[in-house]
């Protein structure tokens, strides 16, 4: 068959489209790097200025307000035993690019869910180009960060956020959706303007949801910080990549462990904190 029919240049024409978009736009990338390196570093200093001790109380604090005892109980017991193994400034490195990655992914998912809700006809653009950043495998993503923004941490989270996003945009958008026709209908009834509807009726009833979709966002981000490792974004992905080079069994082992405790402790702080 492909002695008929040409074979269509994909590639070629993604190549000259990078190349474009560095020849044209490579300020723009500049400062996003600024930007998000400056997040970065406010989250690091900000989680390494505070002893061991009295972070793992706020975490443990918030785990017990947001959750139960028995996840607080989790929480210490889990960071003290991170601080233990000696990853304590890893497992920070790995908090602040999946924190910065998620508030990316809410600000610029939430209101394009929010959009979608009120429009059909974008809401049929935006499902496939959903399924396509969520099947695209990972590694391909690091690519052009790379070109864009050099090796390091941004390049893992700008991977991070494409990956991490549209639970948050689907969520939002179905949330909304899911508002009962009959609510709408009275907020209607009692003259309220568009933003009014969305702000006190469409929203507040459509949280859970939403905050369901923020929650899978945080566990994407996090399952990204191994992958991240490979283009040189620090943290505890970069210690099991390490030891993955190395052939360390043990060193993946208490690497890899961290990071589930991490996982556990924000997917039931994050599952939970709408409750309240």
């Amino acid at each position: 068959m492909g002695d008929y029919i040409p074979r269509i240049p994909l590639a070629d024409w993604v190549d000259s489209l990078v190349d474009w978009l560095l020849l044209n736009f490579s300020f723009i990338f500049d400062k996003i790097a600024d930007v998000t390196k400056g997040f970065i570093e406010f989250f690091v200093d900000t989680l390494t200025m505070m002893p061991p001790i009295l972070l793992i109380a706020i975490f443990v604090l918030i785990a017990w307000w947001t959750s139960r005892w028995s996840i607080a109980i989790f929480t210490a017991v889990g960071l003290l035993f991170i601080e233990n193994i000696g990853y304590w400034s890893q497992m920070i490195d790995t908090l602040a690019l999946v924190i910065t990655a998620v508030i990316v992914s809410i600000i610029i998912g939430m209101p394009i869910g929010i959009l979608a809700a009120q429009s059909n006809r974008l809401q049929t653009i935006i499902m496939p180009l959903l399924d396509f950043m969520q099947t695209m495998p990972a590694f391909v993503y690091l690519i052009p960060a790379i070109l864009f923004f050099n090796v390091g941490v941004v390049p893992g989270v700008f991977a991070s956020v494409i990956f991490a996003m549209p639970p948050t945009i689907r969520l939002t958008n179905l949330g909304i959706r899911q508002v009962p026709a009959e609510l709408i209908e009275a907020a209607d009834a009692f003259g309220s303007t568009k933003s009014q509807k969305l702000y006190k009726v469409q929203l507040p009833l459509a949280l859970p949801t939403i905050m369901a979709g923020i929650n899978q966002s945080v566990m994407l981000a996090l399952s990204m910080v191994v992958t991240a490792s490979l283009v040189g974004a620090p943290g505890l992905g970069a210690e099991v990549y390490r030891a993955v080079g190395q052939i360390q069994v043990g060193r993946g082992f208490e690497a890899g462990l961290a990071i589930v405790i991490v996982a556990i402790m924000l997917d039931r702080i994050s599952q939970n904190v709408y409750k309240k």
